[in-house]
């Protein structure tokens, strides 16, 4: 469910603000293609660890949240970055 290069960054994104936009998304991960990303979320959608909201409106605003059981993944992940800051790396690159 967390395979591929990019849906770690994505969860510590969402971890640190709960809600943001595809635009928001994109603009903190610059690396990532448009088409990349909108693939992650989809997956993080159907697995069941992101919430897709769209708001009915023009231009269409589309936000992206954690769901309770992507928050539950909130101390594990948490974990993982102070294990790998105490070896001197960082998630996000």
């Amino acid at each position: 469910m967390l395979e591929g290069r990019w849906k770690m960054m994505i969860l510590f994104h969402l971890f640190a603000r709960p809600v943001l936009r595809f635009s928001e998304l994109e603009r903190a991960i610059p690396a990532i293609s448009q088409k990349m990303l909108s693939q992650q979320l989809r997956e993080l959608e159907r697995d069941g660890i992101v919430r897709r909201t769209v708001h009915p409106q023009v231009p269409p605003k589309v936000e992206y949240a954690l769901t309770d059981w992507g928050r539950s993944l909130c101390p594990v992940l948490d974990a993982l970055l102070k294990w790998l800051e105490s070896r001197g790396a960082s998630p996000t690159g």
